[in-house]
């Protein structure tokens, strides 16, 4: 049996959670899941979203991000953080188990 270690959520991600609260009075958690898609076999999706009762909850200083059990196995020891670059700023996925990705960063494959 594989160990699965959970996500780790960067101080920039959980920071990012915290302004997108304040600015719009709603501090709904990130959820990250994988799903089947995308140019690569498999996806990213990034959104806020309500808990489930069988998600794993991360959580610092008030802020959480969720994943549901079936992503869980694909985001092992992955890394979820918070970038601002020229293109634009977005929630990325930084993933050791992702074999190859596409140039648009949301597909991957394992």
């Amino acid at each position: 049996m594989t160990l699965t270690l959970p996500p780790r959520v960067t101080d920039r991600a959980f920071a990012r959670l915290a302004e997108i609260a304040e600015m719009t009075g709603d501090a709904r958690p990130l959820r990250v899941a994988v799903e089947g898609g995308g140019c690569s076999g498999f996806q990213y999706d990034i959104k806020l979203d309500d808990p489930a009762s069988d998600d794993l909850v991360l959580e610092k200083n008030g802020q959480k991000v969720l994943v549901d059990l079936v992503s869980l196995p694909f985001l092992s020891n992955a890394e979820i953080d918070f970038t601002e670059e020229l293109i634009g700023a977005r929630f990325v996925v930084n993933n050791p188990n992702a074999t190859s990705g596409c140039g648009c960063g949301t597909s991957f494959s394992i």
